[in-house]
């Protein structure tokens, strides 16, 4: 979509309105670090956690990856998106008005807007639509099953805006576009109806079914869940994807659930619409439902954002199936439990009830929440479906469950959570006799480290693959890199570096600094009143330029603290480092063309080349001195 050029006026407020933490933990599972948070990196796979978010500064960082910039940037990186369509998203979102620098282009603008709020008022009518049709003679059957057979009360039902989508093909599709006269394009796109595939026409995609509104976070309308009423298959009936409906990034009932979750500082996830209104209907409040037979990764990273423990019960259909019921209910969550970024407990509600069957069972909520309070980890779980039913005193049986504990604790990253299970299955292993139960653990350790050295020699034969950088780059990298650094974070630095680059007619090399660089002087000469380092990364952005190769130098960690503790001794150095590049350069230049030159033909040539080369030698030997005056570690790769 070709927005026209947003107001700097509109980017500024959706900047001040857009919460970096608001949006990242949303794909970034964070935890409080002193007064900023930290995650795993999403641009890059990493063990321990590099990624940092500043609340106070509206930044986030990553220490690995160098990844970097405000919650604008994040989005743009994240999903790939240019600049404008994220500045509009989140004017959306955050319900700023847009305003273009091409006043006549602002009508076409507000159009295309328009479409989501447009999508979200028919939503809500349907909603309305399909509650009324239950209340009436119609929908008897629908409303019956739900007090009779579901046993809700009016107020549940109202709660959850439960209704009934008449049994007539066009019932919705009259209502909406002849009598609503919304257009029949946007009622499709609302994935309220279908085109007949022969005649032409339309036909609405629920008919006589229970109907089931999913809400966003905020509690709009942006999908319905239909349960049918007779053996008409499928039973359960879902909205197809919208503009407003992601169904991997759903969960049933958040709208309800998230300050319940808060309190209680945990989250239940439900395989069905029915169970999660069931337990809000008994007071477990803190409760949602996946809506599909694995979480997500995106999804469950939503949920996360209301607990602080990061703790996680999931109550899944317990069939026969067993661990092929958990794994595929867990789906993506359980590479967040391996790192130790969710707290996952499984809840095994007896005799393979759903959590709606359960409570009608017993009658009270108390046996439901003792079953949470009691949710093994998933971890422990996984150690008792190890052990299943087989018999550790016969050999088989033995060495088939130690070689799963250990593809088990392979995938543990936390290491001193991997130690904690390594003697847990060495006890079990051990059959209650405590003297092999250190040589058990030592047997599974060993195991382990193989497992790992391996790991580690396919992780070095990738790294042979990789092209080595010179030493000339590496210490010109980081001499320009320095420089920068000083001239966004010292403004009293600025007049003397500009001044020593133009003294000694240098220039920055390396294409990113050098944009860097222009990037600077542009926005010094339009403006230098406001904050540079924000104007400077904002240009970047609005020419659709990568960061990430400069973005480390917007941000400073306990290294790059140090180095500013001394600017004209970094400056003096950076300076030198840069002039020793290019001398370096000049002399191996001089020293090949003296090679090439024939002594006999052209002495007066080989001379000059000589005599050029020993100026730049002694020309070296003083910048050396120079760059080692300040800090002898500055560059360390040279």
């Amino acid at each position: 979509m070709n927005f026209p050029r947003i107001h700097p006026d509109t980017i500024e407020e959706v900047k001040q309105r857009a919460d970096i933490v608001d949006i990242v933990s949303e794909r970034v599972v964070l935890k409080k670090q002193g007064k900023d948070l930290v995650g795993l990196c999403p641009f890059h796979d990493e063990g321990s956690p590099s990624f940092t978010v500043s609340p106070s500064k509206q930044m986030y960082y990553c220490f690995g990856c160098q990844a970097g910039g405000n919650a604008i940037t994040f989005l743009m990186e994240i999903g790939k998106q240019s600049f404008s369509d994220v500045v509009l998203d989140l004017a959306r979102r955050y319900q700023v008005p847009v305003h273009t620098i091409e006043p006549e282009q602002r009508e076409e603008l507000q159009r295309q807007l328009s479409l989501r709020e447009e999508l979200y008022e028919i939503m809500a009518i349907a909603v309305r639509f399909y509650e009324h049709a239950l209340h009436q003679p119609q929908g008897s059957d629908a409303l019956n099953y739900l007090k009779v057979d579901r046993q809700l009360s009016l107020e549940t039902i109202q709660q959850f805006q439960l209704g009934y989508a008449p049994a007539g093909w066009e019932s919705l599709y009259s209502y909406l576009v002849e009598e609503k006269r919304f257009s029949v394009q946007l009622v499709e796109e609302a994935g309220l109806i279908k085109a007949r595939n022969t005649g032409g026409g339309y036909y609405d995609r629920f008919r006589d079914r229970l109907m089931i509104p999913i809400h966003d976070n905020q509690g709009r309308a942006i999908a319905f869940g239909g349960r049918t009423l007779s053996d008409e298959q499928p039973k359960y009936l879902n909205s197809p994807e919208t503009p407003l409906f992601d169904k991997g990034k759903t969960l049933y009932a958040l709208d309800k659930a998230k300050s319940a979750i808060s309190k209680a500082d945990k989250a239940v996830v439900v395989e069905g619409y029915f169970d999660a209104i069931a337990l809000h209907a008994a007071e477990i409040s803190n409760v949602v439902a996946s809506l599909g037979t694995a979480l997500s990764l995106d999804a469950v990273k939503q949920l996360l954002r209301y607990t602080d423990s990061k703790q996680v019960i999931l109550n899944f259909d317990a069939d026969a199936a067993g661990t092929t019921a958990a794994e595929r209910a867990i789906g993506e969550i359980a590479e967040l439990a391996y790192k130790g970024q969710v707290q996952l407990r499984i809840i095994n509600i007896p005799d393979g009830k759903d959590a709606d069957d359960f409570l009608k069972s017993t009658g009270s909520p108390e046996p439901y929440r003792q079953l949470m309070d009691n949710a093994p980890l998933w971890l422990d779980w996984q150690m008792q479906q190890l052990l299943g039913k087989n018999d550790l005193h016969q050999s088989d049986s033995y060495q088939r469950v130690a070689k799963q504990m250990v593809n088990l604790l392979t995938k543990i990253q936390n290491a001193d959570t991997r130690m904690y299970y390594v003697n847990r299955c060495a006890e079990i292993l051990s059959q209650g006799n405590g003297t092999l139960v250190s040589l058990r653990a030592q047997d599974l350790i060993k195991q382990l480290n193989r497992l790992r050295r391996k790991e580690s020699k396919s992780e070095q034969e990738k790294q042979l693959d990789m092209v080595p950088v010179s030493a000339d780059r590496g210490l010109l990298e980081n001499a320009e890199a320095a420089l920068l650094r000083l001239y966004l974070h010292c403004p009293q630095q600025r007049g003397a570096i500009a001044q020593e680059l133009e003294t000694r007619d240098l220039d920055f090399s390396l294409s990113h600094h050098r944009f860097l660089w222009q990037q600077i002087i542009q926005v010094e000469n339009h403006d230098k009143t406001g904050d540079l380092l924000t104007q400077v990364q904002e240009q970047f952005l609005q020419n659709n330029r990568d960061l990430k190769p400069v973005s480390e130098l917007f941000h400073l960690d306990e290294k790059s603290q140090r180095d500013l503790l001394n600017p004209p001794l970094m400056i003096q150095a950076a300076i030198a480092c840069i002039e020793r590049v290019l001398c370096d350069k000049r002399c191996r230049q001089a020293l090949q063309l003296w090679k090439e030159t024939d002594l006999t033909k052209e002495p007066d040539r080989a001379r000059y080349y000589q005599e050029q080369i020993s100026e730049e030698k002694k020309r070296i030997e003083e910048l050396d001195k120079h760059r080692q005056v300040s800090l002898i570690d500055l560059f360390p790769m040279y």
